[in-house]
């Protein structure tokens, strides 16, 4: 995982996933989304961070992650990152 670009990984259906999403976007943010449940390699790398088990949402950039995080957690992270506008 060395690209540096913001990731979500979630559900369509996780409330927590949409809020996050819905947040970023409302923010400008630009993240790149992906379905753990529909998209295998999303799975596979989420799995890879949590020693097999399937955690979300959970947020990425570069090798740092964040799992199920409060929007408040969130920012603290974008800003850690440089990465709020």
């Amino acid at each position: 995982m060395s690209e540096k670009k913001l990731k979500l990984y979630g559900t369509n259906w996780c409330t927590k996933s949409a809020n996050l999403r819905n947040y970023l976007q409302s923010i400008w943010m630009e993240f790149e989304d992906y379905n753990v449940e529909t998209q295998p390699e999303a799975d596979k790398t989420v799995r890879a961070l949590y020693d097999g088990q399937l955690k979300f949402p959970t947020v990425t950039y570069g090798e740092h992650f964040l799992k199920n995080p409060s929007i408040k957690e969130l920012d603290e992270f974008l800003e850690e990152h440089d990465l709020m506008t």
